[in-house]
């Protein structure tokens, strides 16, 4: 999950990300990335610099810099809370990503100037007059400049801090729980062991083929494979290629590499070594079989079959997976790149 937060002068959303910080969220700034930029370039750190920067930076690079910066660091399957959003083409660009809330910390313009008082730092403005002025250099017209006011309106959810410190912190918590619900939805088995599949692919050793493989029974994992030399031989990570071009039924012809196996028939052959069956299991993989790979599915007892994607070469598969009552699923419609290749 990635909660964006936006918000006025000291309307709590620092607050607010502090505290999700503490429920394991990582936190990332986008005045982190003006900040940084300062410190290369030796400008003294002050909110009026940091402002007049990240201007700069937008002129520069586009409106949508410091947010492209912070997407590109973060890494999926965690938790992200990130502050100092105040350009339309900053919140554009997070919510590129599926798993991106965008939420505004509101509070009375009173209230938040005795906030701004009571952590009286030295650069914070010390009249009403002088915060009202401030406040209005976050609402540019210019797209490369701090529209704070077009981004509050651009967040679905609206945290209201015009409470105590424990009823923000309380309607933070009600948040979590709802967007938990809303967002946190379990992966189904096949998807889980799908995954599982994408990550034993990590470990293959030809750069033409990044395929893994997992057999399944009673969602048990009995064994892997992943594409790869026999053992002992060199990889071709380290050699190179062994390509040979291959005629098809058809009269067409693809390039397949000779030295290594496939992520199938490696995992079929991890269980036959250390004396595992996998009669009536499930094999997960990237794309659908080679017909090799599909005999010795079919000989060793697997009864189904799921897949990410089609094999553009597969039809002699499908027909044997029929003879076989072979149960073959392929997740989505789409020919694997690999297989163009």
């Amino acid at each position: 999950m990635i909660i964006g937060i936006t918000g006025y002068y000291a309307s709590g959303k620092d607050t607010v990300a502090h505290y999700l910080t503490k429920k394991g969220f990582y936190s990332f700034s986008l005045s982190d990335e003006i900040r940084s930029e300062a410190q290369k370039k030796k400008i003294k750190v002050t909110r009026n610099n940091l402002i007049q920067l990240g201007n700069e930076l937008r002129e520069k690079f586009g409106p949508s810099i410091l947010a492209e910066r912070v997407l590109n660091k973060l890494k999926p399957h965690q938790d992200y809370i990130i502050t100092s959003i105040r350009n339309p083409a900053e919140v554009q660009v997070l919510a590129s990503d599926p798993a991106f809330v965008f939420i505004s910390v509101t509070a009375d313009r009173k209230k938040r100037f005795e906030l701004l008082q009571q952590r009286a730092r030295e650069e914070d403005p010390k009249t009403f007059e002088e915060f009202v002025e401030k406040e209005k250099l976050e609402e540019s017209s210019d797209p490369h400049k701090q529209q704070l006011d077009k981004c509050n309106k651009l967040a679905k959810i609206t945290i209201k801090n015009d409470g105590t410190l424990e009823e923000l912190y309380t309607k933070v918590d009600k948040l979590i729980l709802d967007l938990n619900k809303k967002y946190r939805q379990r992966p189904s088995w096949d998807d889980y062991f799908l995954k599982i599949s994408q990550e034993v692919a990590q470990r293959a050793t030809c750069d033409r083929g990044k395929a893994g493989c997992v057999v399944v029974r009673d969602k048990r994992i009995l064994c892997t494979g992943y594409v790869g030399s026999p053992i002992g031989m060199p990889h071709c990570d380290e050699i190179g290629h062994q390509l040979k071009t291959v005629i098809h039924e058809d009269g067409s012809s693809s390039q397949h590499c000779m030295r290594t196996i496939h992520a199938e028939q490696n995992a079929i052959c991890q269980a036959a070594r250390e004396g595992i069956s996998l009669k009536g299991a499930t094999l997960y993989c990237r794309m659908e079989p080679c017909t090799v790979c599909a005999r010795m599915i079919s000989n060793c007892g697997i009864v189904r079959v799921v897949c990410d994607k089609k094999y553009q070469k597969a039809q002699e598969t499908r027909e044997l997976f029929v003879m076989a009552k072979i149960k073959l699923e392929v997740r989505h419609d789409v020919v694997d790149s690999y297989a163009k290749k």
